[in-house]
């Protein structure tokens, strides 16, 4: 271990550092084990997770796994403490065949953060295969007249395993006629012959029996045996021979089938049909060497018989023989060792294996989405293999280790843009022609909740007619969201707040998913004439985003009141009223007035008045069209009934209209039967008159004081109101304005009828009522003169209608009783003629009808 050089504090954060570096290394090098082949479930192959630097307790956590391309199930991990040991049986035979290097790849994955690590595996070969000669008995035929040193080949055994384990060693067993020679070529492969050490005599010995032993050089040695049986022939004494024992050729991969390999020439020193050869495959040569090439058997021609692939063997080994037509027949032996080279026929191959899709719009950058691994199976240069992405795509690639990448993010990711995203990776190898294959990825982006619903417009204005039945549906909210699944799935709600006494969910309601908004119950114009709420939309995502949107719901009016009779003077039975009138007045006398007050608005709450009666008493009185007031049609005679019954109908002018029926019972009295005062009366009349007086000055001062004061503190209340809101206009009085005109002239405007309307948000808003007509259809008099409580009580809104009526009642008992004390004071002499009302003796004269004017719109 290098020493530690500087002070305490340098040393201690080296050795601080040092696990770090460790663990940095271990994820960015690659860890080698050894393992021989046949080992026992459970053997012991290394501590791979203190070797990778990762500590046991997080190996579950962030999901520890070990995967193989070639066999996954070979090799395991201990989760509980780290250590990879053998799983299952592994043949190095199997696994690798005869290359000279055997190992197990594997891919250790752990997640969270994600990390990749390459392990490599080296599988030990042992000496678990003996040799094994390609069949247990083997038969040779021996002329007799064979001379000394005569050779035979034979076919060497072969051992599975590699190295020192497959180094062969060979013994025959002890015999006086023939011995063995080994002989090793610069291949390093031993050639076997069978040679002859003594003259054969076929007499002597027909059959000489031999057994070969094959002995490996592992430990311990195993050996294979082969039984040779010789049969000593006596005829034909001479066997073909070749030129060389040994043939080398190399042939391209993709050679032709059919393609001329080498001719071989055999020459026999005998003469005849001894001499004549015959050429064939050894029975040695296995049957896949007999699928690839094919020979000749009298010109001695070795063709390609198959498809050559390199990737599959690389080299041949033929056998050929070349026997005579003697009786018996010799034959000679040679061996053609065939070689292929490699051409680039082989595309690179492209693996992918998905890790972490679909991906976040969100992810960060240099997020691991996919492993990628490509192979070629050419060789040298050819199988050489470079990766490249297609182009305007946000991933990139980044070599983890040899003909290993890692997919990764490179720039941000925005689903809404691009939802989708067909990644092509490009192999290519470095041959001549180069050979390139594509494999494709679909990266699936995964919404993120970053879009909050959004509704079309901010506002919206909804105009409702008043009664509506229950439930009814008064308008539909629909907002987008641009997210994908639960992220756009919006729901709605009322924004919950308090209108006026009662709570805005006793009023509205709104489908959660439809977003309908529904009248939960029959609205009223005259006690809500504008309903202003909002809804909420939000959407399922985590965290939940939403918006609201302003709803004005205007309730418009519809003709669901009729006119209600105002009470006034004696009332007597059945509500009617009844008024005593002097025979003596004359045309134009006001009898009576009847009041009524329409609680809609506008053409709803216009109000006319129409004299329902006999044809005499329709000549007699007339009613004001507008005004309500029964007067005199022409001076009264004696031959006109004393009771007169008077039936006014009250109607609005909606649709359809609705009416009311007001009785009038008229009284005709002879001026002598007036009510006679007393003498005590008569006596104080003058003092009385003058208290009386003085009561009505009082009265009068103390109706305008108490008026005053309430003026003041409206306007008070007024300006504090105003100064309180926004200057723009809320609170501002709103101009009278003309409704509209008719057959008789037009509306006289009125009090504008204010109302706050239950918004609960705002400044107060003002509205246009309606207004009472004031056409005047007679002379002036003293109820002509009081105040327009019609248009007032128009203007309010009437929840207790009975309250405003009793309050009506008792200013309208107040003003009475000021009218007539007026009236009593003020009383004229029943001898002279009153200037204010017509002569009675003049039954004709009636006062000039003054034409209705229409008042200007004032401030």
């Amino acid at each position: 271990m290098p020493s530690l050089r500087g002070g305490p504090e340098v040393r201690q954060c080296l050795l601080l550092l040092l696990p770090f570096l460790a663990a940095w290394e271990a994820g960015n090098s690659q860890i080698h084990y050894s393992v021989p082949e046949e080992a026992k479930h459970g053997t012991f192959v290394g501590r791979i997770a203190q070797d990778l630097g990762l500590e046991l307790t997080e190996l579950v956590p962030r999901l520890f796994r070990v995967a193989s391309k070639d066999r996954g199930d070979l090799l395991e991990v201990n989760l509980q403490n780290g250590i990879l040991f053998v799983n299952s049986r592994i043949d190095r035979e199997e696994l690798c065949g005869r290359s000279a290097e055997c190992s197990i790849h594997l891919e250790v994955i752990v997640d969270r953060p994600l990390q990749v690590f390459h392990v490599e595996v080296e599988v030990r070969d042992i000496n678990d295969n003996p040799p094994r000669f390609p069949m247990t008995e083997k038969t040779i035929q021996f002329s007799e007249s064979r001379s000394l040193d005569s050779r035979f080949p034979l076919e060497g055994a072969s051992d599975a395993d590699i190295g020192v384990n497959a180094l062969l060693s060979y013994k025959l067993s002890p015999s006086e006629l023939f011995f063995l020679d080994v002989q090793t070529s610069d291949e390093l492969s031993q050639s076997l012959f069978l040679v002859l050490g003594k003259s054969l005599d076929r007499e002597e010995d027909a059959e000489v029996k031999l057994l070969l032993v094959a002995t490996d050089g592992g430990k311990p040695e195993l050996t294979g045996t082969v039984q040779i049986l010789i049969k000593v022939l006596d005829v034909n004494d001479n066997e073909p021979t070749f030129p060389q024992s040994v043939y080398k050729v190399q042939l391209l991969e993709n050679t032709a089938n059919g393609t001329l390999v080498m001719k071989l020439n055999a020459s026999d020193a005998d003469e005849g049909s001894n001499s004549e050869i015959v050429y064939s495959l050894g029975s040695d040569v296995s049957s896949t060497t007999r699928t690839k090439f094919q020979i000749d058997p009298n010109s001695g021609e070795v063709r390609t018989k198959g498809e050559l692939d390199y990737e599959e063997r690389t080299s041949y080994e033929i056998q050929v023989i070349a026997s005579d037509k003697g009786t018996p027949a010799m034959s000679g032996h040679c061996k053609i060792s065939v070689k292929l080279v490699d051409i680039n026929d082989n595309t690179p191959e492209v693996s992918i294996t998905s890790l972490s899709l679909p991906v976040q719009e969100n992810a960060p950058l240099g997020a691991v989405i996919a492993l990628i691994s490509v192979s070629d199976r050419d060789s040298g240069v050819n199988g050489q293999v470079t990766c490249s992405l297609s182009p305007h795509v946000p991933f990139k690639l980044v070599s983890t280790f040899k003909n290993y990448y890692s997919l990764v993010l490179d720039s941000a990711l925005d689903r809404e843009t691009i939802s989708n995203y067909d990644v092509i990776v490009t192999a290519r190898d470095g041959g001549s022609p180069s050979l390139l294959a594509t494999a494709s990825v679909s990266v699936e982006v995964a919404d993120v909740n970053d879009n909050a619903p959004v509704f079309a417009q901010p506002e919206y204005t909804v105009f409702v007619k008043e009664n509506n039945p229950p439930g009814a549906h008064i308008f539909t909210v629909s907002a987008m969201d641009a997210d994908a699944q639960e992220n756009a799935l919006v729901s709605y709600s009322l924004v919950e707040r308090r209108v006026g006494e009662r709570l805005l969910s006793s009023y509205v309601s709104v489908h959660a998913e439809s977003g309908k908004v529904f009248a939960l119950q029959p609205l009223d114009h005259e006690e809500l004439e504008l309903l202003q709420f909002q809804v909420s939309a939000r959407d399922a995502g985590v965290p939940a985003l939403g918006s609201n949107v302003t709803l004005q719901v205007f309730v418009l009016d519809e003709n669901d009141n009729a006119p209600l009779l105002l009470p006034q003077g004696a009332v007597g039975v059945g509500g009617s009223v009844s008024e005593l009138v002097p025979r003596s007045v004359g045309s134009g006398h006001v009898v009576t007035k009847v009041r009524a007050v329409d609680a809609d608005s506008g053409y709803n709450a216009w109000l006319s008045y129409e004299l329902q009666s006999t044809v005499s008493t329709r000549s007699l009185f007339r009613v004001g069209l507008y005004t309500g007031e029964i007067s005199t049609t022409r001076a009264l005679d004696e031959v006109d009934a004393p009771r007169q019954r008077l039936l006014v109908l009250v109607k609005d002018h909606g649709e359809p209209s609705l009416t009311a029926t007001a009785t009038v019972l008229v009284s005709l009295v002879e001026n002598s039967q007036a009510p006679k005062t007393s003498s005590r009366a008569l006596v104080d009349a003058a003092g009385q008159e003058a208290s009386l007086v003085t009561v009505n000055v009082y009265l009068i001062i103390a109706i305008c004081a108490v008026s005053s004061l309430l003026v003041l503190t409206l306007l008070l209340y007024t300006a504090l109101r105003c100064s309180a809101m926004p200057t723009d206009g809320a609170c501002a009085p709103g101009r009278p304005m003309l409704v509209c005109s008719s057959a008789v002239g037009s509306w006289s405007y009125s009090q504008q009828r204010r109302q706050r309307v239950c918004s609960g948000e705002g400044p107060p808003k003002t509205d246009l009522m309606a207004f009472s007509p004031s056409l005047s259809q007679g002379p002036e008099s003293a109820e002509e003169r009081q105040p327009p409580l019609e248009a007032e009580y128009l203007g309010k809104k009437r929840k207790t209608p009975r309250r405003q009526l009793s309050l009506y009642n008792e200013f309208q008992d107040s003003w009475s009783y000021i009218v007539k004390s007026s009236r009593k004071n003020n009383k004229p002499n029943p001898t002279q003629p009153n200037p204010t009302q017509p002569n009675p003796t003049k039954p004709n004269q009636t006062k000039t009808k003054q034409k209705p004017k229409i008042k200007s719109p004032t401030n």
